[in-house]
């Protein structure tokens, strides 16, 4: 049965003062079979979200076949066509913007010059929804509509870069840069080792294998992750046990991320040769 041909457009009803993140007009349609547009240029960047149906997109002399659940990116100036099948014809959502900030936020989606596709994934029902949302800001109006805007691009920018890419999230990517993954790590352990974290958390929460990392880690610091957060542990705790006198063992072991005070007691004695009260009183007389 073929669908009937819809078309809907809203535009921003607040002018452009800022600059920085700017939704311009966000629209929906349920295109006609093969309907087709392009080649042609925008100067302005043009996001499209398929909903259902299929169609194809080309950019940079790539031709892509897409379905529900993709989404095409167009930039400024790029010479692009895009055309619907003849016998499912796609219906998609779409979403004009600009601004300074506008490359930057798409650089984090994995969105590129080379890669104009991406699969939402999980990520599908919820992008839906804050296209939506953006139309409902416009038709509703008010002083702040462009904000609300430029606030629900940014999460449905979000929701692109956690779903990895096209094909949906990669729980456990073996690649990319070392040196910065390690300096992920660091930056995770360090901001969280008060919290009951485990490697295996870690692991999920950045995106990688377990294994990978933790022989990643050990490959450029010499130690496992595990070492390194039981060391930054101890390390915070030596500086508790100095600083602030009014605290019991129990307390500064707890306030490290260490719940049982009889493990922090034999950890802290392995990497310092004395127990954590021995220490205090030594301070006290330095």
């Amino acid at each position: 049965m073929e669908r009937p041909f819809t078309y809907t457009v809203v535009s921003n009803p607040v002018p452009n003062a800022h600059g920085d993140l700017y939704v311009l007009f966000t629209g929906e349609s349920q295109t006609k079979p093969a309907h087709r547009i392009g080649p042609k240029v925008y100067d302005y960047y043009l996001m499209h979200h398929v909903l259902s149906g299929s169609g194809t997109f080309t950019a940079g002399g790539e031709t892509y076949a897409l379905g529900a659940g993709h989404t095409f990116l167009i930039r400024p100036e790029q010479l692009i066509s895009y055309a619907s099948d003849e016998r499912d014809p796609w219906r998609y959502r779409w979403i004009a913007f600009e601004g300074r900030h506008a490359a930057e936020l798409l650089a984090l989606t994995g969105l590129t010059g080379a890669t104009p596709v991406a699969h939402a994934g999980a990520s599908n029902r919820r992008i839906a929804v804050l296209l939506r949302s953006i139309e409902r800001t416009f038709r509703a109006g008010g002083g702040v509509a462009h904000l609300r805007a430029a606030g629900y691009l940014q999460l449905l920018l979000a929701e692109l870069g956690a779903s990895g890419g096209e094909g949906g999230a990669a729980p456990d990517r073996q690649g990319g840069d070392g040196e910065a993954l390690i300096s992920q790590v660091i930056r995770y352990l360090s901001t969280q080792y008060a919290e009951p974290v485990s490697i295996e958390m870690m692991a999920d929460t950045l995106g990688y294998n377990r294994a990978y990392l933790s022989r990643l880690f050990k490959q450029r610091t010499g130690m496992t992750p595990v070492t390194f957060l039981l060391k930054l542990r101890i390390d915070k705790a030596r500086q508790l046990l100095r600083e602030r006198p009014e605290l019991t063992i129990e307390q500064i072991a707890s306030s490290v991320g260490i719940q049982d005070a009889l493990y922090f007691s034999k950890q802290f004695r392995r990497f310092y040769e004395m127990s954590p009260s021995a220490y205090r009183e030594e301070m006290r007389r330095v």
